[in-house]
């Protein structure tokens, strides 16, 4: 008996339907003619000669079905759907190439040829057969443009009847969840009813139970229960605590009735329920904090909702049909201001408005390690007039991607049922930030028509203040993207560690490169390297931005295959090769080194280990370098002589700010102490042209860097990497830049040519490569750290909570005195290291320390590498390992 589901794949498929209707009038598919040629092959397998590009409409992820044991299989499988200017064609994704789609080398939009491919038939089922995968090739460029999929039937392989989003399992993803039910004209019989106390009280006795009329007060966030072994349709769970005149309760929504009603039952409706069943809570559940602290609940039992045994009866009543007199309690709310958060004790829950001043990437978490499982979140910045401190929002999904997706700049968030992560115990004026819990809602500018906080004062008084605010200067202090180095690692090297032993925490250097290896898309993880400091580098964003194009062109190489995983990072460094690029171009992104005269210099100055005033040369910059002649001061760096700050008026600038901003008190205070630490800062330079030098290494690194048995390369920086200041004409393109590539390719007829690299930085001039050796003297890595300061914003990226690391605080400081400067335009140029870093820099020569570095990989072979933290191992906090 032939399969009776039409659009399954193979010949159960109407040849019409597979090709499209350009195909099915008489165009040319060369897929349809590979689709016929490898079905009819002996092999079931074919290489197809000279193929053609073809663009990826869809990556579709879904639950993979159980090995025979004691076999191993990935978790998940992929259908992909290409296109070929006259057919789209649904294949698999040979299981040995998910790694392909997990670090974002096969994505919707991307061009690639098929080089090989292969015919697989389902054995249990008739006439029933798919195209897959095998080998890939990458190619560069934009393809004709690719309509959507016209129809995604239920997945390729096994019986699985939806697809999963492809990034989390939180989100609801495909044409299966309904968007909105339709609301029920339904006359309520009141003398039926039975309330949420009388229920307590009587359920044991019952098997069937009367309806019931509640109110939804709370929603948690969807949970994905799908495993491999197990045979359910719809593994979905969600939780709502709803309530009646008599208290409040949970309710269950399970598996095939989470698409049909998860989306319509909002926080505020009101439901009629019949013929469901009651259950025993489980006890290990997360409970919201109700907003009316007075109302019971019924913590014992809770409301189950399935399709089956017995099939629930669900209605939504109209909200102006809801009578008084039926006794429904209304939602309450626990708003506070930015002004009341630092009183407020670690876990409390309450619910924020605010106005978004800066939105980062979204990112992933893995729930477990070496897991397939992630979490989704991004973080977000929010002020409300009455602090000159912003919220710090961690936000993770919330089941909302429309939401989630859209958070941009200027737009007013509301979050709910945040929880307040604060450790008085180790440092009490640590910054203080809200995330997200399990029933966590968050809504902007655009959905916020209807729910019921409109009507919560303070989220009025909100209203008024954004009515007193002037755009344009809000929209000054907007920031999107970028790398975000929050929450910054605590001072105690042993709170780092929590209750994890040091030696599960610490990862050896020559293990780096594997753990890099093994990063998914977005994926961010923080590890800590034993290792001692031996050089710094400081390089320019000019150079930066020439080194983020060498990568950009790099990905667009249509030379690259994707039939197996991407080389092996420590292959690259083994190959003396970049490894983040593979691309001989990165050598123009390194900067300009110290030469051998420059160097010997700065040893002579710093074995002096004391500056000399010296008088300030400047030098005429050619046309080839500056584009058009112009007087630049050498030595434009906030580490000046006295006479020299007088003569720029940088003294007065300081002033001028330590005055006028107090918002930036802690970052005013660090500049001056770096700019007046010994009482003057000079720049080291060189007798032959008078330029300061831009890098520093100690005596043991020129011993041993030349017989390293293995030498990491990860200082690259990305446009990814970058903050940016918000555009609001270009939204929808930054948006793009700082969310996770979309499963389904949608071309968008207005989309703008416009460069990532064309927005300003909301970050400092330049960034440093800092090289960490191994404790063994066999292995290196070098890494980056970007100071981030953003003059519009001091309070951005929390400058204050690295002060106490004096090298990473000082290059900190050091960029944002570069960048106010160069924002009153006093200061030009690239800036060098100056003394403080040096010396900074010398007082860790050959300490052995503990780094911790944030990494995240950006997709395709992108992947950054940022030092966040520096120990001390023979600090108090830290285990001396002698």
């Amino acid at each position: 008996m032939q399969d009776p589901t039409p659009g399954r794949g193979g010949s159960a498929r109407p040849a019409e339907e597979r090709r499209g209707p350009a195909a099915a009038s008489g165009e040319a598919s060369w897929l349809q003619r590979v689709f016929e040629e490898v079905r009819g092959s002996s092999q079931l397998s074919v290489a197809p000669a000279e193929p053609p590009p073809v663009t990826v409409v869809a990556v579709e992820r879904y639950l993979a079905e159980p090995p025979p044991p004691p076999a191993a299989a990935p978790q998940y499988w992929y259908d992909v759907t290409l296109a070929d200017g006259a057919c789209q064609e649904r294949c698999y994704l040979a299981p040995r190439l998910n790694g392909l789609v997990q670090r974002a080398h096969l994505r919707a939009g991307a061009r690639l040829r098929l080089t090989r491919c292969s015919y697989l038939y389902d054995e249990k089922r008739l006439n029933y057969g798919f195209l897959c995968l095998e080998e890939l090739e990458r190619v560069g460029g934009a393809g004709p443009p690719a309509e959507p999929p016209r129809h995604r039937p239920p997945t390729l392989r096994g019986e699985r009847k939806h697809y999963l989003p492809l990034w989390n399992n939180e989100d609801p993803y495909g044409d299966v969840w309904v968007a909105d039910k339709p609301q029920a004209q339904v006359d309520v019989d009141v003398s039926k009813l039975t309330s949420l106390g009388q229920l307590e009280m009587t359920w044991r006795s019952r098997v069937h139970f009367h309806p019931l009329l509640v109110r939804v007060l709370h929603k948690s966030r969807l949970r994905y229960y799908g495993k491999p072994e197990k045979k359910l349709d719809m593994p979905y769970q969600a939780y709502f605590e709803v309530a009646d005149g008599s208290g409040m309760m949970s309710m269950v929504l399970w598996n095939s009735l989470c698409p049909e009603w998860y989306n319509s039952m909002k926080v505020g409706t009101v439901l009629l329920l019949e013929q469901y069943a009651i259950k025993t809570s489980y006890p290990f559940k997360t409970q919201p904090t109700p907003g009316d602290s007075q109302m019971k609940r019924f913590a014992t039992i809770e409301i189950s909702l399935n399709v089956r045994d017995p099939p629930t009866k669900i209605s939504i009543i109209p909200e102006e049909t809801v009578k008084p007199e039926w006794g429904l309690p209304e939602v309450k709310y626990r708003f506070i201001t930015r002004s009341e958060l630092d009183d407020l004790p670690n876990n409390h829950s309450c619910d924020v408005i605010g106005l978004v001043t800066f939105v980062g990437r979204a990112e992933r978490a893995r729930k477990r390690e070496h897991g397939e499982d992630f979490w989704l979140y991004r973080w977000a910045h929010a002020i409300d007039g009455t602090s000159d401190q912003p919220f710090i929002l961690e936000l993770f999904a919330t089941s909302q991607p429309d939401v989630f997706e859209h958070i941009h700049p200027m737009t007013y968030l509301v979050c709910t049922q945040m929880r307040v992560v604060r450790d008085l115990t180790e440092n009490p004026s640590s910054t203080i930030y809200l995330t997200t819990s399990n029933e966590s809602q968050i809504f902007i500018t655009g959905w916020h028509k209807g729910q019921p906080y409109t009507k919560d004062t303070k989220v009025k008084n909100f209203i008024q203040w954004t009515k007193t605010q002037s755009e344009a200067d809000q929209m000054k202090k907007t920031v999107i993207g970028g790398y975000y180095p929050f929450p910054r690692p605590p001072n105690n090297f042993l709170k780092y560690c929590k209750n994890n032993k040091v030696e599960s925490v610490l990862k050896a250097i020559g293990e780096t490169g594997k753990e890099i290896e093994d990063l998914h898309y977005r994926e961010h993880k923080r590890i800590a390297v034993q290792g001692i400091i031996s050089a710094i580098r400081y390089i320019s964003c000019s150079n930066a931005a020439e080194e983020a194009s060498g990568a950009e062109l790099a990905q667009k190489d249509t030379s690259q295959s994707l039939e197996s995983s991407p080389m092996s990072k420590e292959d690259c460094v083994h190959k003396g090769k970049n490894t983040n690029l593979q691309n001989k171009e990165v050598k123009s992104f390194l900067g300009p080194h110290c030469t051998p005269g420059e160097q010997h210099q700065r040893q002579a100055l710093l074995s002096k280990k004391s500056s000399v005033k010296r008088k300030i040369p400047c030098r005429l910059n050619t046309d080839a370098e500056q584009g058009s002649a112009s007087v630049i001061p050498v030595s434009s760096y906030p580490y000046f002589t006295r006479s020299a700050r007088r003569k720029f008026g940088l003294d007065e600038f300081q002033r001028e700010d330590s005055v006028q901003d107090k918002n930036g008190q802690a970052v005013s205070d660090s500049l001056q102490y770096c700019t007046d630490q010994e009482g003057m800062s000079d720049i080291p330079e060189t007798e032959e042209t008078g330029r300061p030098c831009d890098s520093w290494q100690s005596d043991l690194w020129a011993q041993v860097k030349d017989k390293l048995m293995k030498y990491l390369h990860h200082s690259t920086i990305f446009p990814e990497s970058i903050p940016r200041k918000f555009d609001y004409v270009h939204k929808e393109l930054l948006m793009q830049q700082y969310n996770l590539h979309a499963a389904v390719h949608q071309p968008k007829g207005t989309r703008t040519d416009k460069d990532i690299n064309e927005f300003k930085s909301a970050s400092g001039l330049g960034y440093y490569e800092v090289t960490v050796l191994g404790v063994n003297h066999d292995v290196a890595i070098d890494v980056a750290f970007l100071p981030l300061f953003c003059p519009e914003d001091p309070h951005l990226f929390q400058l204050e909570d690295i002060q106490n690391d004096t090298l990473l605080s000082c290059m900190s400081c050091i960029s944002a005195c570069q960048q106010k400067a160069a924002s009153n335009g006093r200061l030009h140029d690239m800036f060098p290291l100056s003394n403080e870093i040096v010396k900074a820099a010398m007082d860790l020569d050959g300490k052995h320390v503990v780094c911790i570095l944030d990494i995240c990989h950006l997709g395709d072979d992108k992947v950054e590498v940022f030092l966040s933290k520096i120990y001390k191992t023979v600090e108090p906090d830290v285990l001396d390992p002698v």
